[in-house]
């Protein structure tokens, strides 16, 4: 399914639903950090995805970056709770969902590098190269908070 992402734009469509998603900031000991290539909107990104009923937050993070990723994880601590409500977030099926997303510092534990149906690439970045790829500033923004700030950052 495909997704289009609407930041700070007034021809958004309205968002009709909002779902808890969790995101995780991987670090490595080389302070690399964990990011995908997204097949839904072809953008690079840290791995997340939604909280599914019976699990805790830490608990969907260390699945969802095992599912996009094959690296296992243990959450470390929060980054923050992102719930920009200019960010806007359309689907394929007509769902329209404004962000909500509660990012995580992560450290690598085990497993190998590999794709998914939700990631067609998988690599570690240095902060420096960021900037040399395609990454939405929502996500640019969960990153900076999780390299820079101390404290957990809310809207």
């Amino acid at each position: 399914m495909g997704r289009t992402d609407y930041f700070h734009d007034p021809a958004a469509p309205q968002p009709n639903a909002i779902k808890v998603a969790v995101s995780a900031v991987v670090l490595d000991e080389s302070g690399r950090i964990l990011m995908i290539r997204r097949t839904d909107n072809d953008l690079y990104a840290i791995p997340g995805g939604g909280l599914e009923a019976g699990e805790t937050v830490s608990q969907a993070v260390a699945r969802e970056v095992l599912e996009e990723t094959g690296i296992r994880v243990e959450v470390t601590d929060l980054v923050g709770v992102f719930s920009n409500p200019d960010h806007v977030i359309a689907y394929d099926d007509g769902e329209v969902r404004q962000e909500f997303s509660i990012c995580f510092r992560a450290r690598p534990t085990g497993g190998s590098l590999r794709t998914s149906e939700e990631s067609k690439e998988v690599l570690w970045v240095t902060p420096g190269a960021l900037d040399s790829l395609d990454v939405h500033p929502s996500i640019t923004l969960r990153i900076k908070r999780a390299l820079d700030a101390a404290a957990p950052y809310f809207t």
